[in-house]
């Protein structure tokens, strides 16, 4: 059961303050108090504000704030002292440092992302109803598959991120074919900005996704910019999104839900003069509300032998990770969608 939930502020007149145990969200139309020991997260949407002192609150009881950009992207994230114990980060910067080991890690969290992928995809086939579009979807699914084996030659990170990449454009021209009869359309992945509904609810909900990870790699005492397959760059959450690359696909099949099933509509986006295409605070909203529920379902894990709720997935995976790195597990284990 899931005791601790995130609270989202994305109105821009927003103000958060600190009171006796309690954040205060003031907004012109009222005030909100938020108990801080019911929640594990903050994000800030926008253009709201927080009080030095409830920032300070949060940090002090290990509640993570987290800012994003409207698109979704990680403005910055605030957490609590770093826990865990220096042996432990400096057994992460012996791996990072070891070219053939950071080369290995990165090699398992792709392959695991691949394996994930070609699931979503043959889950997509089995949902279709049109026979020939159906075998379509099956055999995309199997070229995602067929790029797994050749990661075991892959010589330098550069040959891995190339691999990725290659099954990355099957996996997204495939996407596009999964909603083809939605009333939102899809064609190509666009990050910066976002193109279409589809891409900005991408990229919203990997920037929640991010977040997330961040969270659990500081609560095991890890540092999240010392990453395997995303290195380590000054200012970039490297192993928070490599975290986040094993469970993009679980992120993708949510998207589209909510889009096959009509759950969005174009109501919930605008689009800016140069193209770039937003969700509308009522947009965002409604996607929250889906993602709280999303975070609640049950997910089976392989390693635990057991479902857990996919909100504990981040901070499960970080603890695998950990301890595989004081050398309780001879290999890291990376989540792979059943």
């Amino acid at each position: 059961m899931r005791y601790l939930s995130t609270l989202y502020v994305q109105s821009h007149r927003a103000r958060v303050g600190y009171r006796r145990g309690s954040l205060i969200v003031s907004r012109p139309e009222g005030s909100q108090r938020v108990p801080l020991e019911g929640i594990d997260a903050v994000v800030v949407l926008g253009g709201a504000q927080m009080t030095m002192q409830s920032i300070d609150a949060c940090v002090g009881r290990g509640v993570r704030v987290a800012v994003l950009r409207r698109n979704g992207a990680v403005r910055f994230v605030v957490n609590g002292a770093t826990g865990g114990n220096v042996h432990l980060r400096m057994a992460l910067f012996r791996v990072v440092a070891d070219d053939d080991r950071g080369l290995a890690m990165a090699k398992a969290i792709v392959a695991a992302k691949l394996q994930s992928s070609a699931q979503v995809v043959g889950r997509w086939s089995r949902d279709e109803k049109d026979d020939q579009e159906r075998g379509v979807l099956a055999d995309r699914a199997d070229q995602i598959r067929m790029r797994i084996p050749r990661l075991e030659d892959a010589k330098t990170p550069d040959h891995v991120r190339g691999i990725e990449g290659d099954a990355a454009r099957i996996y997204f021209r495939t996407m596009g074919r999964a909603v083809a009869s939605a009333e939102l359309g899809f064609s190509a992945r666009t990050r910066r900005p976002p193109r279409d509904p589809i891409n900005a609810m991408l990229g919203f909900c990997y920037g929640l996704l991010v977040t997330e990870c961040i969270g659990a790699l500081e609560s095991v005492g890890l540092d999240y910019q010392m990453g395997f397959f995303h290195r380590p760059r000054s200012g970039r959450p490297s192993l928070a999104l490599d975290l986040a690359e094993e469970l993009r696909a679980m992120t993708d099949r949510f998207v589209v839900s909510l889009v096959r099933r009509r759950q969005v509509s174009e109501d919930s986006f605008e689009t800016m003069p140069g193209g770039a295409v937003y969700l509308t605070e009522d947009g965002r909203e409604l996607l929250l509300d889906a993602w709280e529920e999303h975070k609640e379902t049950e997910v089976p894990h392989r390693i635990l032998g057991r479902t857990i709720g996919r909100w504990a997935l981040p901070s499960v995976q970080a603890t695998l990770l950990a301890r595989h790195l004081r050398g309780d597990l001879p290999a890291y284990p990376p989540f792979v969608l059943p």
